[in-house]
C-alpha cells in the first residue's frame, strides 16, 4: 500500500507534533517561487484546518497505520455536566415556580386537578335538598340549614348547608373549589355548587352546599359572658378542673388564634386573600373541633386574578386594614390566566396583599383580649382613637392604659403575659404599612406558640411549625441584610439611609448640594416608572373587558 511519503504528505499525528499538509508542486519555468510562496502558505493552512475539523483526507485518519491512531484532542462529553451557574439558575427558577402564591401549582390545579376532580365529585341539583332553617341573611344570599331528599345520601353525607346567592355566587363558588383542592381544613367543608337559570329579565341564582358542621361563630360566641371558657367546653368536650384567671384564658385565645392562623396561611399560600376577615365569617367546627373561615364572596384569587378589580374594594370598614386595597391601585386588570399565573408572585411580593387579613385578624385578637372591645360601637371608637395615634398601638396603650377601666386592665394583663410575647405579636400584626406586618407563617413561628395551648398539635402541624420557624430565621436574616445594604447606599456622611427615608426619596425633588442623594432618587423614581409602564403594558393587553370566563366551568341547571 502507498504511504504517505509518497504523496509528499507529513503524517506527524504524535502529541507534540505539528499536522501539516505539505505537497511537492513543479513551478513553471521563469517564474519565481516567491511570488507564488503567499498563495501556497494559505492553501497549505487551509487545508491544515480543514483536515483537522473534518478529520478526514489522510489515511491515518480513518485506519490504524501500525501503532499510531488518529484520535481527535477534542473532549467528549457524554453525560450532563453539572455547573455552578447552571445549578444557580436551575434553584432559582425553582424557586421561582413555587414562590407564593405558586405558578407550578397553579397550572398543574387549573389544568389538572379541576377537570380530574369533576370526573368524581358527587353533584346536586335543587331538588335533591330540602331547605329548612334559615341560618342567615345577607346583601348578597341566603343561608339554610338542610336535609337531602334522598334516603341514602342524607345518611352518608348528613345535614347540608345551602346558600342561594345572586352577586358574587361564581366567584364563591370558585373560590370554594380551589379552596377544597388546595386547603380544605381552613375553610368550611365545600361540597358543590351550581347555577339556576332564570327566565328572560331575571338574573341567574347560584346555589352552593356544604357538610353541616356547626352554627356557633366566633362572634356569637364572643358575645357571652363566659368567652372564653365556653370556647374551652367547645374544643375539649369538658371543662378543665383550673382555676379562672388570666393564664388560663390566654391558653384559650392563644389556641383560637393558632388556628385562624393555620387557615389563614392556608389561603394564603394558595394565592387566595379573604378581604372580609371577622368573627363573623369564623365559624367553629363540631366534628374536628376547630374554628374555620366562611363567606369567600370578597375573596381575591391573586393567581390568576379572579375577583380583583384595580381601584375597587369589599370590605368591613370595621376589620380593615387602613390601605383599604390589597394592592396598589396602579396594578392593572389581571391579564389572561396564563399570563397572571406566571407574574403572580412577582405583583405578591410587590405588594404582599396577605397582609390585608392579617391586620383584620389582630383586630379580632385585641377583641378576645379585651372585653370591652367587643361590641360595635366599643371597636368603631377604638379605631377612631387608633387613627389619631398614627395607628401606633404603643401610643394608644399610652393613651388609654393610665385611665383603663377593669376590662382594659385586664386584657393588658392577659398580653404581658411571659414577658408580654402577647402584646409583641398583636403590635405586629396590627401596622399602618402593610410591609411592615407579619405575615401567617411568621406569626406561627412566634414564640407565643411555643406552649401547645388546649390541644397538641397534630403530626403534620408540628411539622409546619417547624418547618416555619426554621426558614422564618432564614427569611429574617435575609431581609436584614437587603435592609442593611439599602441603609448604607446614602451618603457616608449622612450615615446612609434606612428604609423609611429611601421610601420618601422616592416622592423628594432633586437637591443641588447633594449629588449622591440625587441620584438614588432619580434611580428610584426610574424604577417606580418602569413598573408603571409594565402595568400599563399589561391592563392594555388584558383590555377593559371584565368578562368572567372561568364562571362557565360552574354548573348549570336548566
Amino acid at each position: 500500500m502507498a504511504t504517505s511519503s509518497s504523496l509528499g504528505l507529513s503524517t506527524s499525528f504524535l502529541p507534540g507534533h505539528d499536522t501539516r499538509l505539505r505537497r511537492r508542486r513543479r513551478l513553471p519555468a521563469g517564474i519565481p517561487a516567491a511570488s507564488f510562496r503567499p498563495v501556497a502558505e494559505l492553501g497549505v493552512e487551509v487545508g491544515r484546518q480543514l483536515v483537522e475539523a473534518v478529520g478526514v483526507g489522510l489515511p491515518c485518519t480513518v485506519m490504524a497505520c501500525g501503532d499510531v491512531i488518529y484520535r481527535s484532542t477534542l473532549p467528549h462529553n457524554d453525560g450532563l455536566t453539572i455547573t455552578a451557574g447552571g445549578t444557580a439558575l436551575a434553584l432559582a427558577v425553582a424557586s421561582y415556580l413555587w414562590a407564593t402564591p405558586g405558578v407550578a401549582p397553579g397550572f398543574f390545579d387549573m389544568f389538572v386537578l379541576a377537570f380530574a376532580e369533576r370526573l368524581y365529585r358527587p353533584t346536586f341539583r335543587k331538588d335533591d335538598f330540602v331547605p329548612g332553617k334559615k341560618l342567615g341573611e345577607g346583601a348578597f344570599g341566603v343561608v339554610y340549614k338542610a336535609s337531602l331528599s334522598d334516603a341514602k345520601m342524607a345518611e352518608k353525607q348528613g345535614d347540608v348547608v345551602v346558600k342561594k346567592a345572586t352577586e358574587y355566587g361564581a366567584v364563591e363558588i370558585w373560590m370554594n373549589e380551589r379552596v377544597r383542592r388546595a386547603c380544605a381544613s381552613s375553610c368550611a367543608d365545600f361540597l358543590y355548587g351550581f347555577r339556576e337559570n332564570k327566565a328572560k329579565g331575571k338574573g341567574d341564582e347560584y346555589w352552593l352546599i356544604w357538610r353541616y358542621e356547626g352554627e356557633d361563630t366566633l362572634s356569637a360566641l364572643m358575645q357571652s359572658k363566659e368567652f372564653p371558657y365556653n370556647v374551652e367546653t367547645k374544643i375539649l368536650g369538658n371543662v378543665q378542673d383550673l382555676p379562672k384567671g388570666i393564664a388560663r384564658e390566654n391558653k384559650i385565645v392563644q389556641t383560637v388564634m393558632r388556628q385562624l392562623l393555620f387557615a389563614l396561611d392556608g389561603l394564603h399560600s394558595t394565592g387566595i386573600v379573604h378581604r372580609d376577615i371577622k368573627p363573623q365569617n369564623v365559624i367553629f367546627s363540631e366534628e374536628s373541633r376547630t374554628f374555620k373561615i366562611i363567606d369567600l364572596g370578597a375573596a381575591a384569587d391573586l393567581r390568576v386574578g379572579i375577583n380583583y378589580i384595580p381601584k375597587e374594594f369589599l370590605l368591613d370598614p370595621r376589620y380593615a386594614a387602613p390601605e383599604q386595597y390589597i394592592m396598589s391601585t396602579q396594578t392593572p386588570s389581571a391579564p389572561s390566566a396564563p399570563v397572571a399565573t406566571a407574574l403572580s408572585p412577582v405583583l405578591w411580593q410587590l405588594n404582599l396583599p396577605d397582609r390585608f387579613d392579617i391586620y383584620s385578624l389582630g383586630l379580632i385578637y385585641l377583641q378576645m383580649a379585651f372585653p370591652a372591645l367587643r361590641t360595635d360601637s366599643s371597636l368603631i371608637q377604638f379605631n377612631r382613637q387608633l387613627k389619631r395615634c398614627n395607628y401606633d398601638l404603643e401610643a394608644w396603650r399610652n393613651l388609654v392604659e393610665p385611665r383603663a377601666t377593669p376590662d382594659l386592665r385586664r386584657g393588658f394583663d392577659i398580653l404581658d403575659l411571659d414577658g408580654g410575647i402577647g402584646w409583641e405579636l398583636l403590635t405586629s400584626m396590627v401596622r399602618y404599612k402593610a410591609r411592615q406586618r407579619t405575615s401567617a407563617k411568621a406569626a406561627l413561628a412566634h414564640p407565643y406558640f411555643n406552649r401547645e395551648g388546649l390541644l397538641g398539635l397534630s403530626v403534620m402541624q408540628n411539622l409546619r411549625l417547624q418547618v416555619f420557624r426554621a426558614t422564618q430565621k432564614d427569611y429574617s436574616e435575609a431581609a436584614r441584610w437587603v435592609v442593611s445594604l439599602m441603609a448604607r447606599s446614602g451618603t457616608e456622611a449622612a450615615g446612609g439611609f434606612t428604609e423609611a427615608q429611601l421610601q420618601d426619596l422616592r416622592e423628594i425633588k432633586p437637591k443641588k448640594d447633594s449629588a449622591q442623594r440625587n441620584v438614588l432618587a432619580s434611580m428610584l423614581r426610574v424604577q417606580r416608572k418602569v413598573i408603571r409602564t409594565i402595568n400599563e403594558s399589561i391592563g392594555e393587553l388584558a383590555g377593559e373587558s371584565k368578562s368572567i370566563w372561568w364562571s362557565r366551568w360552574i354548573p348549570r341547571e336548566e
